[in-house]
């Protein structure tokens, strides 16, 4: 009979190896099937934007710090997190969720209004599109336009 000690380690060591081959898939699996040029553009270049792949759905205070920014929470429920930051290169809001359903929603809610947003694993970005091309550098996650509700403006009579 093992020791209690004993399943503790061993629980312990399971867990760690765990932790381990889910960090390799998570950031191994991105890419796949693309080609070189398309691969250099959408995968992530630099180390900030691996580790905010990885750790990005833990806080808004991460994802700020990635992005050079001391944030300011301005919304803490159940269901997000928002947070915003004011820098030289603009102002911007991130907002994190418990899961992606909860990000999915916000989503279909911000269609309403239209608009480029950078999204990641239970992330949203929202900022100026200049803006969102450099955080997507520092970040990862993939620019994505959403559209509006409501008429479209028709031509006009001269």
């Amino acid at each position: 009979m093992q020791s209690h000690r004993g399943r503790i380690r061993r629980s312990a060591r399971i867990a760690t190896a765990t932790a381990g081959l889910a960090l390799v898939l998570s950031t191994t699996a991105c890419g796949g099937g693309e080609d070189g040029a398309a691969a250099t553009k959408s995968s992530p270049s630099n180390v900030s934007a691996t580790v905010a792949g990885v750790v990005a759905p833990a806080k808004v205070e991460v994802i700020a710090g990635l992005t050079g920014c001391k944030v300011k929470i301005r919304t803490d429920a159940d269901e997000l997190r928002e947070g915003v930051c004011h820098t030289k290169e603009g102002d911007y809001l991130i907002t994190t969720f418990p899961q992606e359903k909860f990000k999915l929603t916000w989503l279909d809610a911000a269609a309403v209004y239209g608009g480029e947003y950078l999204v990641g694993t239970r992330w949203v970005v929202s900022a100026k599109p200049a803006l969102l091309e450099q955080l997507r550098a520092r970040l990862g996650g993939k620019i994505q336009q959403l559209r509006g509700v409501g008429p479209t403006p028709g031509p006009t009579a001269s």
